[in-house]
């Protein structure tokens, strides 16, 4: 299994890097199974969607050679993992600009003359690690994780047929807790593996 590990964070010292890190400590322990860290702030992905975004919705241009690379990376994998903080109960607005961007009509999914939609990223598992500053307490109070889901899980992924094969958050309001979550970001990582066959499945 090969596994595209995505983040979002500005700072590499940040407790999001460190979750991503112990993901593919936990992937990597495994023998026969690799990964690769996208870090979108480090590599200065641009989540503006352009005129020529939607240009390609509309099937008049083709994709920018940017979004075809992270198309590439992502044909390339078994498995994405994307590792982010929550901001205001979702998605950081550079990995919802990278998802935006990326997975395109034709591409993750198409919407056919008909008025069905062919899924199209049926082979691709994802699992979804977000960080939380709140506790257990407040996510069920508010009915944050559940609401998240519904719009995360089933609204990107469900739509494009990906199967999401884990949806975590991982809650740090102190150190114990900071601890707890670093360990568990391993569990995942190794879980991951151990389910997954050894041998990739071959890409176009």
């Amino acid at each position: 299994m090969h596994a595209l590990v995505v983040t979002a964070h500005p700072d590499a010292a940040s407790f999001t890097h460190a979750v991503a890190r112990q993901v593919i400590a936990g992937i990597e322990a495994h023998p026969g199974h690799t990964s690769e860290l996208a870090d979108l702030a480090a590599e200065g992905f641009d989540p503006r969607f352009t005129a020529a975004d939607i240009g390609l919705f509309q099937r008049r241009g083709p994709a920018d050679a940017s979004v075809l690379a992270e198309q590439r990376r992502i044909d390339r994998a078994d498995l994405l993992v994307l590792v982010y903080p929550v901001y205001w109960w979702s998605l950081p607005g550079l990995l919802k600009g990278w998802i935006d961007r990326v997975f395109t009509q034709g591409w993750a999914y198409d919407d056919v003359p008909e008025g069905s939609t062919v899924k199209m990223l049926g082979r691709l598992a994802v699992q979804l690690v977000g960080i939380g500053g709140a506790d257990e307490g407040t996510y069920a109070r508010r009915g944050y994780a559940d609401a998240m889901r519904t719009q995360i899980d089933h609204g990107i992924f469900g739509y494009c047929g990906a199967p999401v094969v884990g949806s975590d958050f991982l809650l740090h309001s102190d150190p114990p807790s900071r601890e707890r979550a670093l360990r568990r970001a391993f569990e995942i990582g190794s879980g991951l593996a151990a389910a997954a066959p050894h041998r990739r499945t071959a890409r176009p």
